[in-house]
């Protein structure tokens, strides 16, 4: 099957029984391992559809990542709604502290989850840092660093008067990475899982596209946004931005220093 540019992935039938396999080198293996968790912890908050794990392994020379196999069908503004009002219900499901169990990945980069209990602290050290610094070994620039690095002293500025509670995240939420079953079902699926700011998958939503205005309206009207949401939106997508100049190269370094520099600017 087509799509994704990270792993392989087949369509696996026989005896009456049909599974989605992605395949990829068994270094990748914990990779799928926690991408296996991500969605059992999605599903244990029965709150948003997402394919089932069925087994994840390795086997000559390949890591192995199974899954139910799900027909897609095609959305409608009601299935736009279903996914708002699902999705606040997935950000109510809440952890004690900021992060998950174990690490995972973002694309293919590492994403660390180490659990903290002040979510600035968690979103300075284990996002923005972390992706600051792979931007310095990837050669992209030492003032892009630099304004990085005052954007961290500033953090605290974003959230004077908010204090974001750990939410259940999908934490990858583009528009490819959901999609509505032949019944008009939403599912979302390629999980970077953690416990955080809802307000990050929200902001992520808007970066590449893909969701309706009834998708926003359901969710607000389920579960209101805070006013600040508008300039920690550009704040959550940095993240995404810089993962994707880490990922894919320079291409993404001026709207990265677009966005830096916006913020700022708001950071007085």
């Amino acid at each position: 099957m087509g799509g994704g540019c990270i792993n392989t992935t087949e369509v696996l039938e026989g005896c009456g029984q049909r599974y989605f396999v992605k395949l990829n080198d068994s270094d990748r293996f914990d990779m799928f391992a926690a991408e296996s968790d991500g969605l059992s912890e999605i599903a244990a908050s029965k709150s948003v559809r997402v394919p089932q794990p069925v087994c994840a392994g390795m086997h000559a020379g390949q890591a192995y990542l199974v899954l139910e196999y799900l027909d897609i069908g095609r959305g409608t503004g009601t299935s736009d709604e279903l996914l708002g009002r699902q999705l606040a219900a997935m950000h109510r499901t809440r952890s004690p502290r900021f992060g998950w169990r174990r690490a995972n990945t973002i694309g293919s980069t590492p994403q660390i989850n180490t659990p903290e209990d002040d979510w600035i602290t968690f979103y300075r050290e284990h996002r923005l840092r972390f992706q600051f610094e792979l931007v310095a070994k990837n050669g992209f620039g030492d003032n892009l660093q630099r304004r990085g690095d005052l954007l961290l002293e500033n953090l605290p500025v974003f959230f004077a008067n908010y204090n974001p509670q750990p939410s259940l995240l999908h934490g990858d939420l583009w528009g490819g990475n959901h999609a509505v079953l032949s019944d008009g079902t939403p599912v979302i699926f390629d999980p970077a899982v953690y416990y955080g700011d809802r307000e990050t998958d929200l902001a992520m939503t808007e970066l590449f596209g893909g969701y309706g205005p009834r998708f926003y309206a359901a969710y607000h009207e389920a579960w209101p946004l805070d006013p600040g949401y508008p300039v920690r939106r550009n704040l959550y997508n940095l993240y995404h931005v810089l993962n994707h100049l880490n990922l894919f190269g320079g291409g993404y370094r001026g709207q990265a220093v677009q966005l830096i520099e916006q913020l700022l600017g708001e950071s007085g």
